[in-house]
């Protein structure tokens, strides 16, 4: 059964042309991806996230309890702060990658945990069998409306609907927040490169927020353009760009890996992976042609196969194609010529330096 936010209406209202995705019900676009994400990139964007799984987690020594299950040292977050993270199988590979958002308290502390939509279940029963005694963890997911809020502009047309002071938030923090003049709760953290927010409110407060910020100037926004804005910061996808068969070495993700904590799942897998030295690595792939390499299609060298394309889009901020693929690593320096098979012809593409795209500070 396919499932609906609790925005769902509003959307179909709004226009927007809706697809399925990990069992939900979601807009794809309302006036076209290049336009929403050219919004996003010069103002701000709305995104109805309500999908992505949450899981409350409750219990005494919250922190020390979770460091076992992630390779992050989660220590030295203070009550307010984030960490993007993964959970690991005993192979090192990534389960799925989340932002864990510890509330603190006094104990039992509080902590929230964002995980991908089509991973919600799988997440939820493996965190109920690998958490110690002494922690509850309880599945949100479905109690709220969860709005992302992008762009240059996201801190201005926000500002006037909260009663948090936006400038003293800094990235990757959070905290309870009135919306509207109801209780709520905000980060900044997102998903496309842009500075932007992410909210936590009923889905009455949600709708009424939704409409005041298309008021202010915002534009309603959906995956088409999301996925657009996060490859162009080269922010990886679970299930395309991220899955159990990547570790987080080969993914570009080793500054998540802190080696001075103590053990956590993955971590001898990891360890050996890195004595015995990495044979392959997700790499930012560059084309100055209007043929698009798209997931799946094959990296070649020498006419020989030596990878494939996981994400690939026309960079609309850009004006040329990009993507991400797997490459060994003897061939995944900046500057490196590989070949992309595209319907049978074979076209040149480099080896690039991520992100592709920069926000201006």
């Amino acid at each position: 059964m396919t499932r609906r936010t609790p925005l769902h209406d509003l959307m179909l209202h709004l226009g927007a042309r809706m697809t399925k995705f990990a069992g939900w019900e979601l807009p794809l676009s309302f006036h076209g991806i290049l336009q929403e994400h050219q919004a996003v990139r010069t103002g701000g964007g709305l995104f109805d996230i309500s999908h992505m799984g949450r899981f409350e987690l409750v219990g005494v020594g919250l922190i020390d309890k979770l460091q076992p299950l992630v390779p992050t040292d989660l220590s030295r977050l203070q009550p307010g702060q984030a960490q993007y993270t993964v959970l690991l199988n005993p192979e090192g590979g990534i389960l799925d990658d989340l932002i864990f958002y510890y509330q603190g308290g006094e104990d039992p502390a509080r902590g929230l945990m964002i995980v991908n939509a089509g991973r919600t279940a799988a997440d939820e029963a493996w965190l109920q069998t690998n958490l110690p005694p002494g922690v509850r963890l309880e599945n949100t997911t479905s109690k709220q409306a969860l709005i992302a809020f992008q762009g240059p502009r996201a801190a201005l047309w926000l500002q006037p609907l909260v009663d948090l002071d936006l400038e003293k938030l800094p990235g990757f923090s959070h905290s309870p927040v009135r919306v509207l003049g109801q209780p709520g709760w905000l980060a900044r953290t997102g998903y496309t490169g842009e500075d932007g927010f992410e909210l936590l409110v009923s889905p009455q407060t949600g709708e009424h927020l939704w409409r005041a910020l298309q008021g202010a100037g915002a534009a309603a926004c959906g995956l088409g353009a999301r996925d657009t804005l996060r490859l162009e910061a080269a922010l990886g996808l679970y299930g395309l760009d991220l899955d159990e068969s990547t570790t987080p070495l080969e993914a570009g993700l080793s500054w998540l890996v802190d080696w001075s904590k103590g053990e956590f799942i993955g971590r001898e897998a990891l360890s050996a992976q890195k004595h015995s030295g990495l044979h392959r690595r997700l790499v930012g792939l560059t084309t100055p042609g209007r043929h698009i390499p798209r997931h799946g299609y094959p990296l070649v060298y020498q006419g020989q196969k030596v990878g494939e394309v996981t994400s690939g889009t026309l960079a609309p901020s850009l004006g040329h194609p990009i993507a991400l693929g797997y490459v060994p690593r003897a061939l995944s320096s900046p500057g490196q010529t590989l070949g992309v098979e595209i319907r049978g012809q074979t076209w040149e593409v480099t080896v690039a330096k991520r992100p592709f795209y920069r926000r201006s500070q």
